[in-house]
């Protein structure tokens, strides 16, 4: 039963972050510099190094280069793209915290205290 709360909660969580993040669109910018598509490109080795080396090595020094590269990555996604923020209804910021907030509490202890 506790696996189905879980889960329920995992649900709710998935929920909120889709009503929050439907609004929000990620664009490659098309440019005629040569550093846009290095970014692009940098961006998918570091991010795969970095899991690599977050999954596979042991603790210690590799593990922490492996979070540089993540950080890397992800800086290199916002250098060669731009996020397009349309608005949203203050109906659907209340459903999705609502719904994360819920299901964060239903994931972690496994019922709610109201």
């Amino acid at each position: 039963m506790r696996l189905l709360v879980q889960l329920f909660g995992l649900a709710l969580m998935l929920l909120g972050i889709y009503f929050l993040g439907k609004n929000i669109f990620f664009t490659t910018n098309v440019s005629p510099y040569w550093w846009r598509g290095i970014a692009a490109d940098a961006s998918i080795f570091l991010l795969c190094a970095g899991i690599c080396l977050l999954v596979f090595m042991p603790l210690g020094f590799m593990k922490q280069l492996g979070w540089v590269f993540v950080a890397g990555g992800i800086v290199c996604i916002f250098i060669s793209s731009r996020a397009i923020l349309n608005p949203t209804s203050l109906w659907q910021f209340f459903v999705s915290m609502f719904a994360m907030t819920f299901g964060y509490r239903l994931l972690s202890t496994g019922r709610l205290q109201i």
